[in-house]
């Protein structure tokens, strides 16, 4: 099976490259399933029900979220109707959506996609780890599901980290989102999970984190209150992971890092070329 998980959406730039890109990379590189953060995606902050849709229709089989998964209020409402958009599965009990979602393949297959959220430096939520132990219990790779894709959306390296070792060899990738920042650490751990502590942004680079960078740089230079952040208006890059896996084990196989476009150097899974 053949995945690719795309980081952050910021703002308009991050939703044209994936509409641009999307359609072709999907049928170039025979992909079976598409996850992508949308958290961002609307101005930056949040989503909204048109822009998912749109994100669906450009060849994502599911949306997760992250720390902005409200910050568009309709999507409280409309995430109830969209079983493809997945909010962190550590909310609170009571939380409208869900925190993991079983997707089908082109091909007949089954990834379960699953949200987390990190606490260090974040909102206080539920363990992740307790959580992500519990959704594995209900959906276990191989029993139920073909492959488990987790989008883990925190602050700190080692929290993420810490996750993808306790979660080795029971999920298909760990991947991590949030910072807008691709790393270089995407690998196979020991038992077979993929593993990169950021994917980056699907964005413009030529930012402050996909915001336009006057006022960033002002905060950080005046520290007094100024104008509302804006997403920059650049071309965007699309920044993710690449993941083959073994269909014996539901594991990974072969794993590449994504860059597509400007500012930052590209790069791309030249296994599947």
């Amino acid at each position: 099976m053949r995945l690719l998980f795309l980081g952050d959406i910021v703002g308009r730039p991050g939703r044209s490259a994936v509409a641009a890109r999307l359609p072709a990379l999907r049928e170039r590189w025979r992909l079976d399933c598409v996850v992508i953060n949308g958290e961002n995606a609307a101005g930056g902050f949040g989503i909204t029900e048109a822009i998912c849709d749109e994100i669906l229709m450009a060849g994502a089989d599911a949306v997760t979220l992250g720390n902005h998964s409200w910050d568009q209020r309709e999507a409280l409402v409309f995430i109830e109707r969209q079983p493809r958009l997945v909010r962190p599965a550590n909310f609170p009990p009571g939380t409208p959506g869900r925190g993991a979602a079983m997707v089908e393949t082109r091909n007949g297959g089954r990834v379960l996609v699953v949200n987390l959220m990190g606490r260090l430096y974040m909102d206080a939520l539920d363990d992740p780890f307790a959580v992500a132990d519990r959704t594995l219990e209900e959906t276990p790779l191989r029993e139920v599901a073909d492959a488990i894709l987790v989008d883990i959306h925190a602050e700190a390296t080692s929290e993420k980290q810490a996750l993808a070792y306790h979660l080795d060899g029971r999920v298909t990738v760990v991947v991590g989102t949030h910072t807008h920042v691709p790393t270089a650490d995407h690998r196979i751990l020991p038992a077979g999970t993929a593993y990169m502590s950021d994917a980056g942004m699907c964005g413009d680079y030529e930012s402050v984190l996909g915001m336009a960078r006057d006022e960033p740089l002002r905060r950080f230079l005046q520290k007094t209150p100024g104008a509302r952040l804006e997403a920059a208006s650049g071309e965007g890059t699309l920044s993710g992971l690449a993941i083959e896996t073994d269909d014996r084990t539901g594991l990974s196989l072969r794993v590449a890092a994504v860059r597509l476009g400007p500012t930052i150097e590209e790069t791309w899974p030249r296994f599947w070329d």
